[in-house]
């Protein structure tokens, strides 16, 4: 009940859809049953025609049809009967083909639910979490979810109405053989019961492997001319060699026990249909109505054979596919959980709607007493920060490696939540609706990400082709120095980058990044470190760009090196999460380095 209560919370449908789908395997296993139980009437009939004379409805209906024989009559239901099987058979293709198509329909859904998820967390999550298990998520457990978990399930189902309903007919037919057939089929589910939670382990530890293969590639790949430079080539092979051997034996272990269920199942009812024929000639002496129940025992017997081996191995491979189930379950719907929000740094309420509308700004923002701990940190990152941003001022933050300039430019962008203290623009709280506050700022980070794409589509980031905007588009071209640099290329702005942009330099990504920021006109400016991998040369040229903007925006400058900060209004030098000392730039860089001196 467990596992079907995560299943149905899992899936993305209306409860409605797996009702018809529960009534589509009533009806195809009650056609099984009628069209198993005509098998052995009709044989009745071939073997003793005067049988149509003791009943009256197929002796009325024989006299209806009006035929020559007896035998013309047999062979018209016996063609009944095959119509009835074909119909069967196409209904249950049909069904199939219904189920398939409803499961790989949830993988899409659950593939875009899970991403919509993941993009919703908090920032903190992902300081956390391996990017090998977000994307190993979407991209290969909403698959196995699918044909490990959904197909399956159904198939389960399924199988389960076509053997209660054959049990059903058989023991209609003989009470006694059907018990023994029933027993059988208990003997053949107690190993697999035994085994399943070694199933589950088997499971677990696959799903572990694949994880961390995921990782390792990662760390190859990513760092590839680290890789190649130190000549450790082999240490990422033997990791990536460790895991696939440790998937290798969970996965051949599972799929080998998997072949148990057919094998067992069939020379069980193999055993049974000799034996029951055996001991009812040698001890029942029942040869008379043999035949017939022979006949629906066996025909019973090959549909009883997939059917019961398919529901064990249907079982074993929801077993093993548990860690699965649990992993994407946990993702959907714990860390949605108030207590999980309050784990990655969630505890306060923040409205974050998915408007387009942009936070009035028109006089200054105050920051108001800021406090902040990451998630399990033994000390505050950020400790009682209070300063006031005018409109169109521009400001610097400075100070060492740890000082809390990252913590408070990412409370800023509103990536992390503080624990006390606001943020306000013009009076009012940013928390009221922080995706309009979001709206306001552009963010140039140190280390830009870039697609493997176009520089058109890196710049309009997130922005579909036709709804591009050219003049936007050159204008931040200009303004952040690449006219040059895409003027020399073929392609022009259609010029993919490669990955992560290597393709491009240090200098060229980062302007890249400039431009993104800049393309969508926003009002307050975020720079991390986004100098510090130019040339003198160029960075002197996006300064002036900078410095050009600075008239017309707001903005946030943190910074190591020093010049990069010459043009603001005021700075702001932090040490151990506090401002210790503000001021001008002269006073504080020009007139501190005097004092250190």
């Amino acid at each position: 009940m467990k596992y079907l209560s995560q299943f149905l919370f899992v899936i993305s449908t209306r409860k409605i859809d797996l009702l018809l789908i529960v009534f589509f395997f009533v009806v195809i296993s009650l056609l099984d049953a009628i069209g198993i139980g005509l098998i052995g009437p009709f044989i009745g009939l071939a073997v003793k025609p005067e049988t149509i004379e003791r009943s009256a409805w197929l002796y009325s209906l024989y006299g209806y049809l009006n035929l020559k024989s007896i035998n013309q009559f047999i062979a018209l239901i016996g063609l009944a009967i095959i119509i009835l099987f074909y119909f069967k058979s196409f209904l249950y293709y049909r069904i199939q083909n219904y189920v398939l198509k409803f499961c790989y329909t949830q993988q899409v859904w659950l593939r875009l639910r899970m991403l919509r998820t993941y993009l919703s967390l908090p920032y903190t999550f992902y300081l956390k979490t391996n990017s090998a298990h977000v994307i190993q998520n979407i991209g290969t457990e909403s698959a196995n979810f699918t044909y490990s978990i959904a197909v399956p399930l159904l198939n389960s189902i399924a199988n389960a109405f076509v053997l209660a309903v054959i049990l059903l007919l058989m023991a209609k037919t003989d009470l006694l053989a059907t018990v023994s057939i029933f027993g059988i089929l208990l003997v053949a589910i107690v190993p697999f019961h035994y085994f399943r939670h070694r199933v589950a382990l088997w499971g677990k530890e696959g799903l572990e492997a694949n994880t961390e293969t995921i990782r390792v590639v990662n760390h190859a790949i990513g760092g590839l001319k680290t890789t190649k430079l130190i000549g450790c080539e082999s240490f990422f092979e033997n990791q990536l060699l460790a895991q696939a051997n440790k998937y290798s034996k969970a996965a051949s272990l599972f799929h080998s026990f998997q072949q148990l269920p057919r094998i067992v199942v069939e020379a069980l009812l193999i055993t049974f249909v000799v034996g029951f024929v055996s001991l009812s000639l040698v001890i029942a002496e029942r040869s008379d109505s043999l035949v017939s129940v022979l006949g629906i025992f066996a025909i019973a017997s090959v549909r009883i054979i997939p059917s019961a081996s398919q529901l064990l191995t249907c079982m074993g491979v929801l077993r093993n596919n548990k860690p699965t189930l649990d992993r994407i379950y946990l993702d959907l719907k714990e860390l949605e959980t108030p207590e999980s929000l309050k784990y990655l740094g969630m505890s306060r309420k923040v409205n974050s709607s998915k408007t387009t509308q942009v936070h009035p700004f028109t006089d200054k923002i105050v920051i108001d007493e800021l406090s902040y701990s990451y998630p399990g940190a033994a000390r505050q990152s950020l400790k009682d920060v209070s300063l006031t941003i005018r409109k169109g001022e521009s400001i610097a933050l400075i100070g060492k490696s740890g000082a809390g300039k990252t913590t408070l430019s990412d409370i800023f962008l509103g990536l992390l939540i503080p624990e006390s203290g606001d943020i306000q623009v013009d009076g009012e709280s940013i928390y009221k609706d922080l995706r309009s506050w979001q709206n306001l700022i552009g963010y140039i980070p140190q280390s830009i990400f870039l697609m493997d794409d176009t520089i058109e589509r890196n710049i309009a980031f997130g922005i579909p082709d036709e709804q591009i905007d050219k003049q936007k588009l050159d204008a931040a071209i200009k303004k952040s120095q690449l006219t040059e640099l895409i003027e020399q290329l073929p392609e022009g702005v259609h010029t993919f980058v490669g990955e992560n942009g290597v393709r491009l330099s240090g200098g060229q990504r980062q302007r890249i990044g400039i431009a993104r920021a800049l393309y969508y006109e926003r009002e307050i400016l975020v720079l991390d470190e986004a100098t510090s991998a130019l040339d003198n040369e160029t960075e002197s040229l996006i300064s002036e760009a900078l410095r050009e903007l600075g008239r017309t925006k707001t903005m946030i400058v943190i910074a190591h090196r020093l010049t990069t900060v010459e043009h603001c209004d005021r700075v702001y030098e932090m040490s151990n999460g506090q401002i210790v000392r503000s001021g001008s730039y002269q006073e504080i860089v020009i007139e501190g380095q005097s004092h250190d001196d």
